[in-house]
């Protein structure tokens, strides 16, 4: 699938008219298993069409979506789908397998209750310091799976962390998260650092592992700053 989402012919559809950014959804081919030729739907965004933000490097975006994959794949969690980089039509950019979302699943609903299906993608968001985890961002499939988009203003070194995944706050973690965590945080000085600096900033991958440091220093998940804005806008 990432070989076909990398290297397969890109064709453009159509573009996703409410995103900030270019968001252009596709139609990609390439040989599948066997040889045998398929095609995969996918979200294009250029970096051409990303608009320039005050808190974060100029044409970064891509990069930091193609990073989250990296740590969610490292994880475990399979919360990001997908996701490469590569030219396309309008030029370099992330390439992210379309996710199908089952629509009889009550986003809004699963925040409020703090669905037990939603508290990975906390953590996972307390990791990369993730600043925009609007209710539109999950996305839940048939069999209960949730996926989570949208990662592209995610590991800046200062705490920026803006969620609707606060149900968790102050929490204990679990010992599968805690080994889920440490495991992250030797990646960090492996294989899985060395993918990140050739994606990130150095600042930005060191503060990332001191992320997961207090994370596992505190045994808990993050409580809201109460000197910064915690909750993105809109929320859904």
């Amino acid at each position: 699938m990432l070989r076909i989402l990398g290297e397969g012919e890109l064709e453009i559809v159509g573009r996703l008219v409410d995103a900030s950014n270019a968001v252009l959804y596709c139609r990609v081919r390439g040989a599948g298993p066997g040889g045998a030729e398929a095609t995969l739907a996918c979200v294009y965004k250029p970096v051409r069409g990303e608009r320039p933000l005050w808190d974060f490097p100029v044409g970064t975006l891509a990069n930091r979506e193609r990073a989250a994959y990296l740590v969610s794949e490292a994880a475990g969690w399979a919360i990001a789908p997908p996701t490469v980089l590569r030219d396309g039509p309008f030029g370099r950019g992330m390439v992210q397998l379309w996710v199908e979302v089952d629509e009889t699943a009550d986003v809004v609903d699963m925040v409020r209750r703090s669905d037990r299906r939603l508290r990975r993608i906390a953590l996972f968001d307390a990791v990369v310091n993730n600043a925009d985890r609007k209710g539109g961002h999950l996305l839940p499939v048939r069999g209960g799976h949730v996926h989570g988009v949208d990662h592209g203003i995610c590991f800046a070194v200062e705490p920026k962390l803006r969620t609707v995944l606060w149900g968790w706050r102050g929490r204990p973690l679990g010992t599968r998260e805690r080994a889920t965590l440490e495991r992250l945080r030797t990646a960090l000085d492996g294989e899985l650092g060395a993918g990140l600096r050739e994606l990130l900033s150095r600042r930005e991958v060191d503060a990332t592992s001191r992320r997961i440091d207090d994370l596992l220093a505190t045994g808990r998940f993050p409580e809201p700053d109460p000197d910064r804005p915690v909750i993105p806008w809109p929320p859904f």
